[in-house]
């Protein structure tokens, strides 16, 4: 039976886009469902910061009545400008294990992103490289952690039959309390008290004065992150949604902030693995109870995520990195929990490495993001 794509324009559609994901996943024990909340509010063009600088056109692919896949071709000039480079991007891409379907859901990002000459596709970025992205290729013997992906262990195969290549890798590392070494953990108490004397200090972030803090964390960001590969500075629209996000979650026993003389020079954010309570929501949905499971048991998780750990280039090569995944473990420590995963981390990010591998962290899952190049005529 032949595959025919449909375009996602009405509410009914992208009702339909979003739940695909639950009947792909049917029956799969990693599988957990992103809250329908959420995905629905990413594309509403109203609210979700992405539409104010960029395009998003959507694709079903239907089998007789059966939908079979889906993908979201994605215009962001933004990235292009910042890096002078010529790409689109796909993402949201999820197939049934059958190369028409994947073929023609790649045909109809590709046909709708054609008249901006392209030099290639990229993705999975959903929307952009600073939210989820890339396929898990290795690593698919539990959960993923908190706003990780998950997928299907056929994709990575399937897409490099398909014609595309790897364009960068990203790892999680588990770091688990009861492996980190002592030793590690006293190195670091003693770097800190070390850099305390040069006017470097690491303190949790504030809650409470959390608006304030977040112009601080956005200044540290931009700085911080401003040479890694595919790095876009958040808008201020974009960091305040996020930040709202990280609230809500966030807690300030696994938040910290490094300050030189009181000047913002470095963070690290943890959130709590609430995957291990919304991985029985059926179809991410918060009402009527599953709200209340959430915030009720989001202090009682076995893992936390290491989401988020940068340092001013500047500062860089003192240690901090290593401070910050130290106080993480020892705060772990405290409330029993079994470990933290810090992800995801470039392939190339050398210094992240190191640091994660000093305190004998797993490198346990795989990332790939893939390009398409675009054929010329």
């Amino acid at each position: 039976m032949s595959i025919a794509i449909k375009e996602v324009n009405s509410s009914s559609d992208i009702k339909k886009f979003i739940d695909f994901a639950h009947e792909l996943y049917h029956g799969d024990k990693n599988y957990v469902p992103e809250l329908y909340v959420a995905q629905r509010e990413m594309f509403d063009k109203k609210k979700f910061p992405f539409y104010d600088y960029g395009e998003v056109q959507s694709f079903l692919a239907y089998q007789g009545d059966k939908i079979v896949g889906r993908i979201s071709a994605i215009r962001n000039e933004r990235y292009n400008d910042i890096h002078q480079s010529n790409i689109g991007f796909f993402g949201f891409l999820e197939f049934t294990q059958n190369k028409e379907v994947l073929k023609a859901l790649l045909g109809a990002a590709t046909n709708w992103l054609s008249s901006h000459d392209y030099d290639y596709l990229m993705g999975p970025t959903n929307f952009t490289t600073n939210e989820t992205s890339g396929f898990l290729i290795s690593g698919f013997h539990e959960p993923p952690k908190i706003m990780m992906p998950y997928n299907k262990s056929y994709y990575d195969s399937m897409l490099m039959e398909a014609g595309l290549e790897k364009e960068m890798d990203m790892y999680a590392y588990m770091i688990d309390t009861q492996l980190v070494s002592d030793k590690s953990i006293k190195l670091s108490t003693m770097l800190e008290e070390r850099l305390k004397r040069s006017g470097i200090t690491i303190r949790n972030i504030s809650l409470k004065s959390f608006k304030e803090e977040v112009v601080k964390l956005k200044k540290v960001y931009n700085a911080a992150w401003e040479n890694n590969w595919g790095f876009v500075p958040f808008t201020d629209r974009e960091f305040n949604h996020m930040a709202d996000g990280l609230k809500m979650l966030g807690q300030e026993e696994f938040a910290y902030m490094a300050e030189h003389n009181g000047e913002p020079i470095g963070f690290s954010i943890s959130l709590p693995d609430v995957n291990e309570i919304t991985k029985n929501f059926k179809k991410g949905r918060l009402l009527p109870f599953n709200i209340i499971k959430l915030l009720m048991n989001r202090r009682k998780t076995s893992y936390v995520r290491i989401a988020a750990t940068g340092v001013i280039e500047e500062y860089r090569r003192k240690g901090i990195e290593a401070i910050f995944f130290s106080k993480n473990i020892l705060e772990a420590r405290k409330r029993n929990l079994k470990g933290g995963e810090a992800s995801w981390i470039l392939e190339s990010n050398d210094e992240m490495v190191l640091s994660a591998e000093k305190l004998n962290g797993d490198r346990y899952k795989t990332y790939r993001l893939y390009k398409l190049p675009c054929k010329k005529s």
